[in-house]
């Protein structure tokens, strides 16, 4: 059995040179890769130099963290994915446990160990935290994580249970299954592309499972801030696309519609904020979209069934936060 950690990297010698170690040394049983989006820094001939050990896949141009990963992951041969962020810190015996259950089930497919964060480790990390679901309307959470609301990790969530989507920032796959549904939509670039590709997952059959046992702590942002428009714009556009590919026949058309509105109300939000930039970026997604809804109705096709899966929860996540003022949606 051979298992493959990859690091998507770009520009970040600095990411390397903090975490890179901890990643060697508690990954015995794992090759380590690093994945080179054409960085412009010397973070290539820094691995080469340092760490002879890990194999270096350097692509000709920065192709995002989707077609990054589909790029560098067809040059691994490797029984399991482990596609995990250059800022991240693993701990001990972090990928046996989650193996150990992948290799007893055929059908689980991904799965994802507990993500904590790195500055503030009793604390869950915004991306990823005890495992992720989505809302009717399309709109990501996760246990331990409900919009900006990040809750402490006192066992609540220590129990190993089904999810719907797994973080980009440590993810464990099958190399079997990425290959059968063609990785990552090379087209969002970034940005959920994890919870689209997850759902195609699900939608093929597969199960997808948190797995306690494991964790691993991330800084957050390193490539893209959350403040940056650019990012306001993928995770808009991303969402779109995302329900437009994954959603039954027989509820896209509507779910999308209402969607659609409620992107209007965080349009609102940003004037009434003086936010011009995020304002424009979601007006840009939605052109966007418009744009692409052909390319998508091809998507669909490829993607054959799909159905409303039990790990999507059936309320709006919106209102529950914001007019119900819950803090915690257990699902």
């Amino acid at each position: 059995m051979q298992i493959a950690v990859a690091i998507l990297n770009w520009n970040g010698k600095s990411w390397l040179e903090k975490f890179l170690p901890n990643v060697i040394e508690n990954s015995p049983e794992a090759v380590v890769y690093i994945i080179d989006n054409a960085s412009t820094d010397d973070s290539v001939s820094f691995v080469k130099t340092s760490f002879p050990q890990c194999p270096v896949i350097v692509l000709d141009e920065n192709y995002g963290f989707a077609e990054g990963y589909n790029k560098g992951l067809a040059q691994i041969n490797a029984d399991y994915y482990v596609l995990l962020n250059s800022d991240v810190q693993v701990g001990k015996n972090w990928i046996a446990p989650i193996i150990g259950k992948m290799e007893q089930n055929p059908m689980l497919a991904v799965c994802a160990p507990k993500i904590k964060s790195f500055t503030n480790p009793e604390m869950f990390e915004y991306a990823g935290a005890a495992g992720g679901f989505i809302d009717k309307f399309g709109y990501p959470f996760c246990h331990g994580r409900l919009f900006d609301v990040v809750e402490k990790d006192e066992g609540q969530y220590d129990t190993d249970c089904d999810i719907f989507w797994a973080s980009g920032a440590a993810l464990f796959v099958k190399s079997s299954v990425y290959q059968q549904l063609g990785g990552l939509d090379k087209d969002f670039f970034a940005h959920m592309e994890e919870i689209d590709f997850c759902w195609r997952v699900k939608n093929a059959g597969y199960s997808i499972q948190y797995v306690h046992d494991s964790e691993v702590f991330h800084v957050g942002g390193g490539s893209l801030p959350k403040e940056n428009p650019f990012k306001t714009f993928l995770n808009f556009r991303n969402n779109l696309y995302m329900l437009h590919k994954n959603l039954p026949d027989n509820c896209y058309k509507q779910i999308i519609f209402k969607r659609r509105l409620l992107d209007a109300l965080s349009f609102v939000n940003f004037l009434l904020h003086a936010d011009w930039k995020n304002a424009k970026e979601i007006l840009h997604a939605h052109k966007e979209y418009r744009c692409a809804i052909p390319l998508l109705e091809e998507k669909r096709k490829v993607i054959g069934e799909k159905v409303l899966h039990t790990q999507i929860y059936p309320h709006s996540i919106v209102w529950d936060c914001f007019v119900r003022r819950r803090k915690r949606i257990l699902f």
